[in-house]
Parts: structure tokens; sequence; C-alpha cells
């Protein structure tokens, strides 16, 4: 499968493909369009993934905020137009990205939206937390390397094999993901992405729930929802239980809820299962 990359307002996109349906795909909170290569290299003929970095991230680290949900949204529909994607065409997010996506998709009718392992508002704050620590509190380890210096691209590696969701899910996909994020001078290698931008982002989700539940009633797209259901540190409980999903996939008539089995919140995107189902609800007909 092919891959070029370009530019569109200053936003690194990859094209995986060469076919003229095209799927449009936003990456999560600390990732980069590097996360959705598993799925592109997996698609049917006829078919192509358009990635892209999000400000604050990858190779558009360097692009000013502010950030913010909205904003990534308005970037999204930007690369859409660029890559002339038509009403043909589909949109996903995994995790954060999937936010982005419902708020993209509330704005412009896609042929199908599919919301990988996010999407949902999540449950108010507890009482005295304020959304700086719940986003802390939640990503764990991914905040962690952002703060962290490394002395080789093989470090950084190793850091990432240790992390909980890759013990024992590591492939070539994974590291693909892990070198590209690198930036920096030899001995004092770092993430790209930037540490303002993915606060300021977790922010805005946890604060802005009224908004996403808004996005989502105003979609009349076709709706797919994708559950891991093991979560984010391959803990038991996924990002997106069913005491938080089942109400609102009841609310929403146009919602097709699903759980993928044995994965994680990582893995819903490398395992070559988990991707082949991603894959099939991103490309097969209605």
């Amino acid at each position: 499968m092919s891959v070029e990359f370009d530019e569109a307002g200053g936003l690194r996109i990859a094209t995986f493909g060469t076919g003229p349906r095209k799927i449009i795909a936003v990456h999560g909170i600390t990732a980069s369009l590097m996360a959705w290569g598993a799925v592109g290299r997996r698609l049917p003929d006829g078919w192509s993934l358009v990635a892209m970095d999000l400000r604050g991230r990858g190779h558009s680290a360097s692009l000013p905020g502010p950030y913010g949900l909205d904003r990534h949204a308005e970037d999204v529909l930007r690369v859409a137009e660029h890559v002339k994607a038509g009403p043909d065409a589909v949109l996903t997010g995994h995790s954060m990205g999937a936010y982005v996506a419902a708020l993209a998709g509330a704005r412009r009718h896609f042929a199908r939206i599919v919301l990988v392992d996010g999407g949902m508002p999540l449950p108010p704050l507890p009482e005295g937390m304020d959304a700086d620590a719940a986003t802390e509190a939640t990503l764990g380890p991914a905040l962690e390397r952002l703060r962290r210096t490394y002395p080789s691209a093989e470090a950084y590696v190793d850091f990432f094999k240790a992390h909980p969701a890759f013990a024992g899910n590591w492939n070539a996909d994974v590291e693909a993901y892990v070198r590209y994020d690198l930036t920096g001078p030899d001995g004092a290698l770092r993430s790209r992405a930037a540490g303002e931008a993915v606060l300021e982002d977790g922010r805005w989700l946890r604060l802005e729930t009224d908004r996403i539940a808004a996005a989502l009633e105003a979609i009349t797209s076709p709706l797919r929802l994708l559950r891991a259901p093991r979560g984010l540190l391959d803990q038991d409980t996924g990002l997106l239980p069913d005491d938080l999903a089942l109400p609102w996939a009841a609310r929403l008539p146009g919602l097709r809820d699903e759980v993928v089995p044995d994965c994680n919140h990582y893995t819903i995107l490398f395992d070559e299962r988990c991707v082949a189902t991603v894959v099939n609800h991103l490309t097969a007909p209605e």
C-alpha cells in the first residue's frame, strides 16, 4: 500500500492508498497521523485514507494555538476540502480524534462517521478535581513521555515497549508509529507532541461535554461507535464502558454500537484482527 505525505494549510497529511473513495482520519490526544498506518495499509481496492497531524502534534507541532477540539474540527474540514473529499467520503477518529470527528461531522454530512473508542461525553469530573488533574490521571505514561528526553530512538522504543497497552502486542506498525513521533538532537530526543496542546485539549474535552453532546445530536450521517473492552493501560475497564456508552446508543437512534473483542484502547488500531474490524466498518456498504 502506497503512502504519500503532503501539507494542507500547514498541517502535515499522509494519504494511504490511491482509491477514489476517501476516508478522513483523526488521531488521539498525544498521537500522530501514523496511528492510522495499520488501517491505511489494509484498505480494500478503491479506497484511500487521509490522516493528518493535528496542530501541536507530529509534523504539525509548530502550528500555533489556540488549540481545543473546535479548532481541530475546523482543521479537519479544511483537510477534507483540500483533498476534495466528496459526499461519499467517510470520517473517522480515534480517542480524542473521535470527539473531533463528532464536532466536524455536525457541520458537514459524510457518507458515514466511525468513532473509534471515543466520541461519547465523559462523566463529570470528581468533586475537587480540575481538568488538568483528570487529564494527568487518565493519560498516565502518555503525558510522562512528553516531559522526558531520550538518549536514542531505541530508548524511546523501549519506553513504549514497557507501556502496559503494548506489552505482548508489539509489531512493525507500532514501531513505525513510535519512531515517527521523535524529534530533537542525538542524545536528547523527545516526542513531537506539545504538552501545552495536550493539556489545553484535555481541558476542552472534560469541560465542554455539553457541546460534544450537542454535536452528536446534530449529526445526520450514519454513525458507528467501535469500543475497546480494555483501557489505555490495558485495564479491565475500557474508556467507554457500557454504563457510559449504552445510554447514548439509546439516545441516538442512528448510532450503531459495537465492542471489538480482545483489544485495548491502543491495539484497536494496531492489532491485525482488531484493525480488520475497523477497516470493515469504514469500508463496508451500509
